[in-house]
């Protein structure tokens, strides 16, 4: 048997009369007079939610009462009546929820369910949804949308606003300035928020989001997809766009996330040099190929990689195609394409360039006005202060200055954009944008244009590119109107075979050896505009490596094959010295053929000379016979 303990009784008597009275708060009064039993079932119902058990109450002989009564949860009656009254408390609550959640929906189906409209809508007096009457807020919504359809990212569009240093309005939801406007630098969240929210397509939506409970406590809201959505009413208020604009933005936002395999879409242009990225697919799988970037001399080329097997089933890399064969094959495909351009494309280009400039300088000259009333504002609030009053007097007049330094700023500011914006849009520009339909190869080809403006060229004409590799490489391109076409590529020599020297140059270096030494043969090599594999000009060590690669023969080599001898071995075959051989060759009795860079030689000594050794008189007889001068130890004659 557990002693009763008292400061537990206590405190669990303190939670139930909190869960009494919270729950006779909650209830509203009652005309039909039931709102006591209400008021004991949600008692009851609070009292198991706080997690208090009849049974714990029972260990400790603690009593539970309510207005009908008092029970002992040692009992076994008054547990199950206890029981009885909680479930019923439960079940009453639910059903006035679902009263509640049926009245919501109901009012949601009509579309009068009134939910709290985002920045650039108001409700009006007559409860209708409308557009802000600020001027300024409409132009900013609108360059949101028209950026982003031109520049295809939500991330761009932002860098645009900075870039451009254009503000982005906010509507303060809590505080003491609730409800009213601020202007700050917009982010990549907000303007998220802005593409995705269908109130700016003049639709009402209900369903988007639906809630989850937490195992801690709490409610976590989870994104519904639009086919999912509960109700959708387009058309229903005024707004910045159509709906068939909203449902276009939402494909190209979710071709740009960053999803996971076979979900990957093209995604948004990026940095790198490959082409194609993110329109190429792989034929054996049908996987969207990655790219993968390498340095070849110093500069990076891509190559497009299939992993859809290898990350989803542990199995190897499909394919890899190199990009450096693909890409310039697709590029001179669309060079093809493009080179029958209208005059009317190229003239809707420049009209969208004059467009966007003038939507820029309205958007700047409303700021200029905001900014410009706010500092008049200031200025008659201060005016209007008793000069006496200094601590209200000196607020007034530090928020008048601060109005007017903004003010002068923003003035600053759209005064040395202006000449910029005007510049961009001469009577030159103007002809260019004319010329384009016959400049574009070399527009195309410039290497001034980016990367990313090639992209997005390409995109508009190529929906995919399916790639296979085998002997040769196929590529199949499929263009955005659906005509296709068939590019078939040869494949890139493997390194060890582009680095072998072709059979040609191997039987040159060959020929040349029989006359040259390696240093002369190289001078030759490079005289006649010949290269290695890297494009480098040929030396020494490159027409040595060609001798041992091939096995040819060296320059003194085949001079000894011939029968030239050194200066040791000439002294030993006629039994002279050294300092005789060479000076033999000075007076041109033999002749030294030189066999290397390092002006080493052989002598070629001819076959019908005999050398008589003796005494000086003879030695002197047989050189007159000769008709030749001889050193005084030896005698040539001739056979």
């Amino acid at each position: 048997m557990i002693a009763p303990n008292p400061r537990l009784k206590i405190h669990i008597a303190e939670q139930f009369a909190a869960s009494f009275v919270f729950a006779a708060h909650l209830s509203p009064p009652n005309p039909s007079g039931d709102n006591e039993s209400r008021i004991k079932g949600r008692s009851v119902a609070l009292f198991n939610r706080l997690g208090i058990r009849p049974e714990l109450c029972a260990l400790t002989s603690t009593l539970i009462l309510d207005e009908d009564g008092v029970y002992d949860p040692a009992s076994f009656n008054d547990r199950l009546l206890l029981g009885l009254k909680g479930t019923m408390s439960e079940a009453e609550l639910h059903f006035l929820k679902a009263r509640m959640r049926g009245g919501q929906l109901n009012k949601a189906s009509r579309g009068d369910l009134k939910i709290g409209p985002p920045v650039g809508l108001v409700y009006l007096p007559d409860g209708t949804l409308a557009l802000d009457p600020d001027a300024e807020v409409q132009a900013a919504l609108r360059m949101v949308f028209t950026t982003f359809e031109r520049l295809g990212s939500a991330t761009r569009t932002v860098k645009f606003f900075l870039d451009e240093g254009i503000l982005f309005p906010r509507r303060l939801r809590k505080g003491p300035h609730k409800g009213e406007l601020m202007w700050a630098p917009p982010r990549h969240a907000r303007i998220l928020q802005v593409l995705h929210n269908p109130r700016y397509a003049g639709a009402f939506v209900y369903g988007r989001t639906r809630g989850r409970p937490r195992p801690g406590g709490g409610v976590s809201q989870i994104k519904v997809d639009m086919a999912d959505w509960r109700f959708v009413m387009p058309d229903l208020h005024p707004g910045y766009i159509d709906w068939e604009r909203f449902k276009a933005n939402q494909e190209r936002l979710a071709a740009n996330a960053q999803a996971y395999g076979m979900q990957r879409r093209a995604g948004p242009v990026r940095e790198g040099s490959a082409l194609l990225q993110g329109r190429v697919l792989s034929d054996l799988c049908g996987g969207r190929m990655g790219v993968h970037y390498s340095q070849e001399h110093g500069q990076p080329v891509p190559t497009y990689i299939c992993q859809e097997t290898a990350t989803r089933r542990g199995g190897k890399v499909c394919q890899s195609v190199p990009g450096k064969v693909v890409d310039p094959a697709v590029g001179a495909l669309l060079v093809e394409l493009m080179t029958p351009m209208t005059l009317e494309v190229t003239l809707a280009v420049q009209r969208e360039l004059e467009a966007r400039a003038a939507e820029m300088d309205t958007l700047r000259r409303q700021h200029i006005e905001r900014t410009r009333h706010d500092a008049e504002l200031a200025r008659r609030r201060y005016m209007k202060v008793d000069p006496d009053n200094r601590l209200v007097a000196d607020t007034l007049e530090a928020e008048w200055n601060e109005k007017l330094r903004l003010h002068t700023d923003v003035v600053e500011d759209y005064e040395r954009r202006a000449p910029e914006e005007a510049a961009a849009l001469d009577a030159e520009t103007q002809q260019r944008v004319r010329d384009l339909a016959e400049q574009f190869p070399r527009i195309w080809g410039d290497p001034r244009i980016g990367v990313r403006e090639r992209k997005r060229i390409l995109r508009l004409l190529v929906a995919d590119v399916t790639l296979v590799k085998a002997e040769t490489i196929t590529a199949n391109v499929r263009l955005s109107g659906g005509a296709t076409r068939t590019l078939t590529l040869e494949r890139p020599l493997p390194i060890a075979q582009i680095r072998k020297f072709k059979p040609e140059l191997v039987a040159k270096v060959d020929r040349l050896l029989d006359r040259y030494c390696d240093r002369e043969i190289a001078d030759i090599l490079n005289e006649d505009g010949l290269r290695t594999w890297e494009g480098k000009p040929f030396n020494l060590k490159k027409i040595a490596f060609i001798r041992g690669a091939y096995n040819l023969p060296s320059r003194r080599q085949r001079l000894r094959d011939c029968g030239l001898l050194t200066t040791q071995e000439a002294a030993e075959h006629f039994a002279v010295a050294e300092t005789t051989v060479h000076q033999w060759g000075r007076q041109g009795l033999i002749t030294k053929v030189c066999s290397d860079s390092l002006n080493r030689g052989l002598w070629d000594i001819p076959h019908d000379i005999e050398i008589i050794k003796g005494r000086p008189g003879r030695n002197a007889v047989a050189a007159r016979r000769a008709s030749i001068t001889v050193p005084s130890t030896a005698v040539f004659i001739l056979s």
